[in-house]
């Protein structure tokens, strides 16, 4: 931390996305046995914790609204997750489909307010890492701080208007570890 910086502006918790962030996206996944972490997932979940930082995801889950896979079938994919990656103290999940207009499926801020309440700590103090424009777009809107981490489905003019953007998932980490989150314009 530096010298001349308050812990109160330092992030509290990192929230992660969790298809194509932390674990390779397979479209609406419903077999644990298909997760896969992402290079690096694990070791970077661990620094956030070794941080003292709460570790939460937020993941849209439309397949099932779309009936392509279950509530159940989802909770079993987040179990593995779980499982592979270490704990998680909250776990935030949309499963309405784009068109339903709900105020919780990312770039709306709802799960990113809501994974920030549950963890009794303000949006200020929270850093969504994830891999599309959603993801920071979920994080500006809730007033936190969105870090991309493009992967092949991220397109072009979303690099271009995320704030941070960072190469891989490690890099990620130490820019939520290291950047003050006021520093970020909003």
């Amino acid at each position: 931390m530096q010298a001349n910086a308050s812990p109160s502006a330092w992030p509290a918790a990192v929230l992660f996305d969790r298809d194509g962030t932390i674990v390779v996206d397979v479209p609406y996944n419903g077999d644990p046995s298909r997760v896969e972490p992402v290079v690096g997932a694990a070791a970077a979940l661990q620094r956030v914790r070794d941080a003292g930082l709460a570790v939460g995801v937020v993941t849209n889950q439309s397949g099932i609204a779309r009936g392509l896979v279950t509530a159940e079938q989802v909770d079993a994919v987040n179990a593995e997750v779980e499982r592979l990656l270490g704990p998680v103290d909250v776990w935030r999940l949309c499963p309405h489909a784009p068109g339903d207009g709900c105020p919780c499926r990312k770039p709306a801020p709802g799960m990113v307010v809501d994974a920030a309440r549950s963890l009794g700590v303000p949006p200020a103090r929270v850093v969504l890492i994830g891999d599309i424009g959603a993801d920071v777009e979920a994080a500006r809107a809730a007033g936190a701080t969105g870090i991309l981490v493009p992967t092949p489905v991220t397109r072009a003019e979303e690099i271009v208007a995320a704030q941070l953007v960072a190469n891989d998932l490690a890099e990620a980490v130490d820019l939520a570890l290291t950047a003050l989150v006021d520093r970020v314009p909003a």
